[in-house]
């Protein structure tokens, strides 16, 4: 087959995916976006990728990151952006189409696209773009946010209806896709995020990456991924200002945005020292970053129920290190968590609960560790990428 695999974030698992179909003969043609603020996997071609894989990088416009908050002009930039992958897919003509991770109208023009050449279209759920923008309308815009919400949800209907097949990461969409969006039972195919584990491999916290940071000696509580005001970053302070008298104990934050840049200038006020305050980084130090953590942590809105399941968690997994969530309970990777013994979770308002489960892994370092085997356990049963490849490989050609 021929097919254009597009993720707008351009992370780290889907790109795998895309490899892996290559690997297994098909032509591939991964497409994401230039100048996102987001961790991103290996997404140029190295020397070993096989030669019908074609890595493509689409332009987005270049003060996307600037006017990421402003919802009219983002909104601007999102709609342009699908109209240039469109005209990549009229340009490579790729039988199949999975594309995910993208705002509602950028994936218009992916949809519009791929049934303009007749091809088949698959949606790619990792959440449901128009439910969040509905929330953020009504709030913002309270007399015409629901009008808003509204458009949005009509788009995400439409697409559903328009793709021949729809992708969930969790069984709990399912219902939605049948109920609020008329989608036939028959259209919805089940398969779980994955990290790319054999990209991931186990490193000593004693590392150059934790050298260079000087935090091969300390214990370590880190977050890693997109930071935004959403995801409570007072926890991430109140943990540091539990810790700022244990001179063993550092905070580390691999971040961009406004939650990064909230902290920044907390940090500046109460002057922390043990608060480390780090952008993004390259795919190739992220096994080296985990590695320097003692406790991983993650971090979810109390909204996002079952809307949303952080790939971070599923990249903490690979790390064999315990794990510490603040998500709501019927979350997939608090079940996770709490079903693989893999770490402690607490709602994601429960900032006393949070800062107790860290101070509990902090002293106990035999179940730090049994966490964190327990974690490396079920992704090396669970991320078996040529398993994956078997699976989604199925489903496109069905």
């Amino acid at each position: 087959m021929k097919i254009l695999i597009h993720d707008y974030a351009g992370h780290a698992f889907p790109v795998q995916l895309s490899r892996e179909l290559a690997r297994r003969g098909h032509e591939v043609t991964h497409a994401f976006a230039s100048s996102l603020q987001t961790p991103r996997g290996e997404l140029a071609k190295t020397p070993d990728d096989p030669e019908n894989f074609t890595s493509l990088e689409v332009p987005m416009d270049e003060d996307y990151v600037k006017y990421k908050y402003s919802f009219t002009r983002r909104r601007k930039m999102e709609v342009e952006f699908g109209r240039r992958v469109g005209k990549e897919i009229e340009r490579i003509r790729p039988e199949v189409v999975l594309s995910g991770n993208t705002p509602t109208e950028t994936q218009h023009g992916i949809v519009k696209a791929t049934k303009a050449i007749d091809s088949r279209f698959f949606y790619w759920v990792q959440d449901f773009y128009s439910i969040a923008v509905a929330k953020f309308a009504k709030k913002k815009l309270p007399i015409v946010g629901h009008m808003v919400g509204g458009y949005y949800t009509h788009l995400d209907r439409k697409h559903f209806q328009m793709s021949d097949g729809i992708v969930v990461i969790t069984d709990d969409f399912r219902p939605i896709l049948e109920n609020d969006f008329g989608v036939p039972g028959e259209k919805i195919h089940f398969h779980p995020n994955w990290s790319p584990i054999e990209r991931l491999p186990l490193q000593s916290a004693d590392n150059d990456w934790s050298r260079e940071k000087d935090l091969h000696d300390s214990f370590v509580f880190l977050y890693s991924g997109t930071l935004g005001m959403k995801h409570n970053p007072d926890l991430l302070l109140q943990l540091a200002l539990q810790h700022r008298d244990d001179e063993g104990v550092k905070v580390v934050v691999t971040s961009e945005g406004l939650g990064a840049e909230w902290l920044k200038e907390k940090c500046e006020e109460h002057g922390l020292k043990n608060l480390l305050l780090l952008p993004y980084q390259d795919f190739a130090q992220v096994p080296n970053m985990l590695a320097a953590g003692n406790v991983l942590i993650g971090v979810l809105e109390p909204d996002a129920g079952v809307f949303s399941v952080p790939s971070k968690v599923l990249t903490y997994l690979c790390a064999e290190r315990a794990i510490l969530l603040a998500v709501p309970g019927v979350n997939l990777a608090a079940q996770i968590i709490k079903d693989e013994e893999a770490g402690l979770t607490v709602e994601p308002d429960d900032t006393a609960g949070f800062l107790q489960a860290a101070a509990r892994l902090r002293e106990n370092e035999a179940e730090c560790k049994r966490f964190g085997q327990n974690g490396r356990a079920y992704a090396e049963e669970n991320f078996d990428l040529e398993k994956i490849g078997a699976r989604f490989e199925k489903i496109l050609e069905a």
